[in-house]
């Protein structure tokens, strides 16, 4: 029986650790998978890396990625996996036809053929460029959500998810969930057995189902001064609370006008973008201060604890207590040192 193929596809401007994690995570899986079976049995999987030329990539760090040869829409495999750029501005990114369309011919190549694709991070706006998620679900770094959904309307887009999977496509989030990506690789093309053996050696979170909670506020760029001065006008507030009708009598606005500017240029009503502000706040309080619940939510302007645990799980998919054991600079461990 033949042994499961990988392709790894790269190309400059990727982060190294993404793909080094990614080999590490099939060569643990390798020798687990040794331990369990018979000697003289293959070894279960097989990775090649790959560039465009066939020639070494430089990473967004400087590091060289030396590859195994060229990627060719004729070569076959059991997955393709694609990183994402790491670019600050992805739109930018597709703009290189020179790198982007024959990445895409390669990944529609190897979709006709049933092969499994993986990406990780923004690799999914290389999926979803080629035409191949539409109509199914995906995710990608949560900072690049709204990019996504803007660009690619047909796209089932989870950005609160780590990983999504569906018509032999899977997409992971942010970049150290190429090692959860790694792990459902395993899982399917290994067992499910020595996937879960892979992730306790390396120490891999694989009951991480969401990054809403790794995600910070991104505000939309815009030069209304009206929705400047409410923003201001919030962040000196939060702690007492108002409504929107005292909002708009301090800016001299109708709430009708306040509402139209602010929606225009925050994407937001100012009530959703006053809750993002106050979840926002309270993050970095549990985070830096070491606050009682209580203290929090009465600091960002939520007099009933029950309130505030509840908008703050749906905002980060973990209630106070729990985000603060996970984030609080506070909680982090200290390195043992020998007497």
């Amino acid at each position: 029986m033949a042994m499961p193929l990988v392709r790894i596809w790269v190309y400059e401007g990727i982060l190294a650790s993404s793909v080094a994690g990614m080999v590490d995570v099939f060569t643990a899986a390798n020798w687990i998978a040794a331990e369990r079976r018979q000697s003289g049995k293959p070894t279960p999987l097989h990775w090649r890396i790959e560039s465009i030329d066939g020639r070494g990539i430089r990473t967004a760090s400087g590091q060289r990625i030396d590859v195994d040869g060229p990627i060719t829409t004729r070569s076959s495999a059991d997955a393709v996996v694609v990183p994402g750029p790491f670019v600050p501005d992805v739109e930018r990114f597709l703009e290189r036809k020179d790198l982007v369309t024959p990445l895409i011919a390669a990944l529609r190549r190897q979709h006709q053929r049933g092969v499994l694709l993986a990406s990780y991070c923004t690799g999914s706006f290389l999926l979803a460029e080629a035409g191949l998620l539409d109509g199914s679900v995906a995710t990608t770094h949560w900072a690049r959500g709204k990019t996504f959904a803007h660009r690619y309307p047909d796209v089932d887009l989870r950005i609160n998810d780590i990983i999504t999977e569906q018509d032999d496509i899977i997409c992971s989030a942010a970049v150290t969930s190429a090692l959860n990506l790694a792990l459902r690789i395993v899982q399917k093309l290994v067992s499910t057995e020595v996937a879960a053996e892979t992730g306790k050696l390396m120490l891999i979170d694989s009951n991480r189902v969401a990054q809403s909670s790794y995600a910070s506020m991104q505000e939309k760029p815009h030069s209304d001064p009206l929705v400047l001065r409410a923003q201001r006008w919030m962040e000196k507030s939060l702690q007492r609370g108002f409504s929107l009708g005292e909002l708009a009598r301090q800016l001299a606005v109708s709430e009708r006008t306040l509402n139209r500017r602010f929606k225009r240029a925050m994407g937001k009503t100012p009530l959703h973008y006053l809750q993002s502000l106050r979840i926002e706040v309270a993050k970095r309080l549990l985070e830096t201060k070491s606050l009682t619940m209580d203290a929090v939510s009465r600091r960002v302007g939520y007099g009933d604890l029950s309130t505030f645990r509840r908008l703050f799980k749906r905002e980060t998919g973990l209630l106070p207590r729990e985000y603060q054991r996970r984030f609080s600079r506070h909680h982090w461990p200290r390195a043992a040192v020998a007497a």
